[in-house]
């Protein structure tokens, strides 16, 4: 019998491990400035070890479809309608202007950020309540397939490339701007200062192929499907929790969600609406810092660029 060399089996020994080091999903902001926490900052890229991607609320910050921190994305999720997370207006490039005050300059009505990148990657745009109707139409009339808008309502769910996708209730305004609709009918609406109507506001629960399940909180306030739904049903790890206060959760708030509530392993603070960190640092006195001091469990600040990896139990494996 040939028997391996003790070189040999250390050799296959570290083959054997790299399949559980590619068992983590990755997390990346893509904000205003690189290394940064800013107002701006929004949008997430999740990535299944399967290789699977999903932008959440691309937002201002990500710099149109040819922003080349985008990549291949599979999947768009949007919280709610407001141009702040779907994208009214983008950067010209990243890092363009500072953080506190980044160049917004470049219009993405009537369309959309969300749409603009979906049709440029050929994405699903994934949502709940009525705004499936709403992306379907902006889709079709840009040339895209409207069958690429895809419902995921309360209570049932939807599983692409391999990551299972269910919206959960968010406790927040969801009207459509009339600079989306455009026209007549877009000019009448905002003269008599009314929105148009999609329906709730949605949160999301993703669980990748590798077993982690994450909550992204959209912009809602506190609710008890946070506990009933989020926590005991679908057993949320890893949580994305708006933390900005005054139009969203505040950070004191946020903190009960996170420690009383969903009890997750981690938390990623998110949409904290000020300059949350300088030199990649807390910045102290701010919301991003009162946030992290309430919290019970690991706290990390998405700094623009910089990948973060989750393991199935929601505890950052690299990257925090």
């Amino acid at each position: 019998m040939k028997r391996f060399s003790p070189l040999a089996a250390l050799a296959v020994s570290a083959l054997l491990a790299l399949p559980a080091l590619a068992q983590n999903v990755k997390v990346t902001s893509l904000g205003g400035i690189d290394g940064e926490f800013c107002p701006q900052d929004r949008a997430l890229v999740f990535e299944d070890p399967n290789g699977t991607r999903v932008l959440y609320d691309p937002g201002r910050t990500v710099a149109g479809p040819s922003d080349p921190r985008l990549g291949k994305i599979d999947i768009v999720l949007v919280s709610h309608m407001h141009g702040d997370h779907v994208g009214n207006a983008h950067t010209k490039a990243p890092n363009a202007g500072t953080c506190a005050s980044p160049d917004m300059s470049v219009s993405a009505l009537p369309n959309t950020s969300a749409v603009n990148i979906a049709l440029a990657k050929n994405s699903k745009i994934v949502t709940g309540s009525e705004m499936p109707a709403f992306f379907a139409a902006k889709l079709r009339a840009n040339g895209g397939d409207p069958a690429n808008s895809v419902a995921a309502r309360f209570g049932a769910s939807v599983t692409i490339g391999g990551v299972r996708i269910a919206t959960v209730t968010a406790m927040h305004s969801n009207g459509v701007d009339p600079d989306f609709i455009g026209g007549d009918l877009g000019k009448a609406m905002k003269d008599a200062g009314i929105a148009g109507d999609v329906g709730l506001a949605t949160g999301y629960v993703l669980r990748f192929s590798n077993g982690l399940v994450t909550y992204l909180s959209g912009d809602t306030g506190i609710t008890a499907d946070q506990e009933r739904v989020v926590r005991d049903y679908y057993q949320a790890k890893l949580v994305v929790m708006n933390i900005g206060d005054g139009l969203t959760t505040g950070p004191l708030e946020s903190a009960y969600v996170i420690n009383e509530l969903v009890k997750p392993a981690a938390v990623i603070a998110s949409h904290a609406n000020e300059v949350g960190t300088v030199g990649g640092k807390v910045r102290p006195g701010s919301k991003t810092e009162n946030f992290v001091k309430a919290v019970k469990v690991p706290v990390h600040i998405p700094l623009s660029g910089m990948p973060m990896e989750f393991t199935s139990a929601g505890v950052c494996a690299a990257g925090c």
